[in-house]
């Protein structure tokens, strides 16, 4: 199976390679590679943590529907024992 990373191929790599060095000079390729690194790095971790705060918004968000969810169910059955208590009498004299 051939692997073409973004439609460049093996040859062509070499040839940026040796475009790269040529420019830049071979001293400062790891300087460089060091700072690609710790940008991506950077990158990474502010991904990071805006997943976090999207999750820890939404556990936020689930726990007060949650709570909202029970106070309205207390509310409907608090009116089904009142509806239950007013027409108790009427349903057994029928």
């Amino acid at each position: 199976m051939n692997s073409i990373v973004l439609f460049i191929s093996g040859p062509e790599i070499m040839v940026i390679m040796l475009i790269v060095v040529m420019v830049f000079g071979a001293d400062k390729i790891p300087e460089i590679a060091r700072g690609l690194g710790k940008g991506m790095r950077q990158i990474k971790d502010a991904t990071n943590d805006i997943k976090q705060e999207i999750k820890d918004s939404s556990d936020n968000i689930g726990a007060d529907t949650k709570n909202l969810t029970k106070d309205i169910n207390k509310e409907i059955n608090s009116v089904k024992d009142g509806i239950d208590d007013f027409t108790g009498p009427v349903k057994r004299q029928f």
